[in-house]
């Protein structure tokens, strides 16, 4: 059983209690579920985490990532696929609006690879979208023209793309949905987008479409790495 903390539309940051039969649409925490305020919470380490020094893998997987984000990205959902590509020998890059550092919504940073802007889609042979604040990283990212080519050009090319919460935000804007199933966060209007953009939206842990993996969320993400890597050894094998 796990604690998780969520913000959702209809209810304020708790604290939820999460248990396997839990539906998508979390618990809100009553009055028997303490929480601990953020002021009186002790201090962890995170505000010290940064993603830099990092051993990159070996290449052994054959595939070079480039992922696509901004500020105030979910740290999870971008730092667990990132070091399942590594453990695999991927290389991967983290692309964002300029070489500034930036922060994930539970104190992680990051130094940037590369700018959104020069990097080169036919260089790689994944494309990551994590999610965050619905007026952070995935607000930002989907309003970059430069994205939208990016995510483009991996459709075009039908190479695998993998994106998960608000993420999938971008490949509405990149107008690549028409037909496409797929799956996100369920409030924020993600959904809703989607659809509008021809896509067919499904609640479910992950769903594959062709070269697309999406997850709705980070308790997904078992399942959302496992068919992200399970697409990529597929698509080398071709």
């Amino acid at each position: 059983m796990l604690l998780f903390e969520t913000a959702d539309l209809h209810c304020s940051r708790s604290l939820v209690r999460l248990t396997p039969r839990d539906p998508p649409a979390a618990r809100c925490a009553g009055d028997k579920t303490p929480s601990v305020p953020r002021s009186e919470a002790p201090l962890s380490s995170l505000g010290s985490m940064q993603l830099t020094d990092v051993r990159m893998g070996s290449g052994a997987l054959g595939v070079r990532t480039l992922v696509l984000t901004a500020d105030k990205f979910e740290d999870l959902e971008l730092i667990v696929p990132y070091f399942r590509l590594l453990e695999e020998g991927g290389i991967v890059d983290i692309a964002a609006p300029s070489m500034d550092e930036i922060g994930g919504e539970h104190g992680y940073r990051v130094m940037p690879d590369v700018l959104i802007a020069e990097a080169d889609p036919t260089s790689y042979g994944l494309l990551l979208v994590p999610g965050g604040f619905p007026d952070g990283a995935p607000a930002t990212v989907r309003d970059i023209p430069e994205a939208q080519m990016i995510a483009r050009s991996f459709f075009d090319a039908n190479k695998p793309v993998a994106a998960i919460c608000h993420g999938p935000w971008l490949l509405a804007a990149a107008d690549v949905l028409q037909g496409r199933r797929l799956t996100s966060y369920w409030h924020d209007g993600v959904p809703e987008d989607l659809r509008a953009a021809g896509g067919t939206w499904e609640d479910a842990p992950v769903v594959v479409d062709g070269n697309l993996v999406t997850s709705r969320w980070p308790p997904d993400l078992p399942s959302f790495t496992d068919e992200m890597m399970r697409l990529i050894h597929s698509s080398s094998s071709d």
